[in-house]
């Protein structure tokens, strides 16, 4: 059976690519899961789905509501949740996703730059292993896969 990991967080760079391409290369044998990445689609969802809305506080509610249903049964399966942070967009979600697997008691490795250290001390707090690099992610992922 696969181990799975949920890849949540950051959407605007390829750090889920490279985690990717590590793990083939490495030939672990892992899952990967993750949340709709396709911005457009994320934000719009509710309204696709359930009808349009004149508040924008609406239309936000309905898609969160629906991708958190994604979030939640995503987590639920996973081994471990890894969480980016990027440094231009604050990712309020992945807090979010931090506290829900680490109440769940699946393991959380985050994921950002130096420079976020002192904002996140309190998500890095929850994680198991903080890191700045997708190759340090894959890095552990192939230390505790190993037989």
């Amino acid at each position: 059976m696969a181990y799975k990991i949920y890849l949540s967080g950051e959407i605007h760079s390829d750090w889920r690519e490279q985690i990717k391409e590590g793990i083939t290369k490495r030939k672990l044998n892992i899952k990967i899961l993750t949340p709709i990445i396709h911005h457009e689609l994320s934000d719009n969802i509710g309204v696709k789905i359930l009808g349009e809305e004149d508040s924008a506080f609406w239309k936000d509610h309905k898609a969160a509501k629906i991708n958190a249903l994604r979030t939640h049964h995503y987590i639920n399966q996973a081994d471990l949740v890894v969480i980016r942070f990027g440094d231009k967009y604050r990712q309020w979600n992945a807090a979010f996703d931090a506290g829900l697997a680490a109440a769940k008691g699946i393991p959380v490795i985050t994921l950002h730059s130096p420079e976020l250290t002192h904002p996140l001390k309190e998500i890095d707090a929850v994680a198991l292993a903080v890191v700045e690099t997708p190759q340090q992610v894959v890095d552990i992922l192939s230390y505790i896969l190993q037989a």
